[in-house]
């Protein structure tokens, strides 16, 4: 059976998401931005902590861990080429690992380009990956320590995966993104649609992210460096994709 997929907000705009399997009771935590609303989830539902997976060494990724892990002694996994700046790890893991919770099997991908050492989580039965700040709700992270290649060649692995899979991403940055993915591809009617479907939800108080891969495909711009309309908006026509996308992360890093 697939997991249930909580997606709790931390802080200004982060997100933290449970992954809970029913038959054993597994429960595992993606990030952990802050202790208070996390705790108040498990129990309000009454699950208990197994696992925590960490995707890379932000504070706003990993400050709250020590408060829950108090509460709730879980099992800490993360990448091991980040090993030396996360909290303490019970598990070390690389790019293509496969480890299970609750009979799932979890595939860890190096989603490097916001930072070096940054992963995914992928979880297939469920059709969900947990891409913190890799790809993102229209957008992607900023280029802190990776280069334009690694995001392209991060993000491109993601945008592999089937297009049914819910990415739960690690910010509620969506509207400002679709706001500036509109300058690079402003006849996108598929945009154009989500962008208004984006302004209800937030006018409503609800949360843009989980978001469905196959629209992140149809709209997020750091998806479609390929797309002959994006390159003819920037004059950038025939050019090398990984160029391309280094030009929108530019102009949005200006934005």
């Amino acid at each position: 059976m697939p997991l249930e997929v909580v997606t709790i907000p931390c802080l200004s705009d982060n997100y933290a998401f449970l992954a809970h399997d029913a038959v054993s009771g597994n429960t595992a935590l993606v990030d952990a931005p802050e202790a208070g609303p996390i705790l108040a989830e498990l129990d309000k539902r009454g699950w208990t902590l197994s696992h925590v997976l960490l995707t890379h060494h932000h504070w706003d990724h990993v400050d709250g861990l020590s408060g829950i892990l108090e509460k709730h002694p879980a099992k800490v996994i993360g990448a091991a080429a980040d090993a030396h700046r996360l909290p303490p790890l019970d598990q070390q893991v690389h790019d293509c690992d496969t480890f299970e919770i609750g009979g799932e099997p979890v595939q860890v991908l190096d989603v490097s380009g916001h930072t070096v050492g940054h992963v995914a989580y992928y979880m297939p039965i469920s059709a969900v990956v947990f891409t913190a700040d890799s790809l993102m709700a229209q957008g992607c992270g900023r280029l802190f320590e990776g280069t334009a290649q690694q995001m392209w060649s991060s993000l491109s692995k993601l945008a592999a995966l089937p297009d049914e899979t819910m990415v739960c991403s690690g910010h509620e940055y969506t509207q400002s993104n679709a706001k500036f993915a509109i300058t690079v591809d402003p006849d996108n009617t598929a945009l154009q649609q989500r962008m208004a479907d984006i302004d209800r939800a937030r006018a409503a108080g609800e949360p843009t992210v989980p978001s469905r891969l196959a629209l992140e495909k149809a709209t997020n711009p750091f998806l479609r460096a390929t797309d002959p309309a994006i390159q003819a908006q920037l004059g950038m026509q025939n050019a090398d994709p990984v160029d391309v996308f280094a030009e929108i992360r530019s102009r949005k890093d200006r934005f």
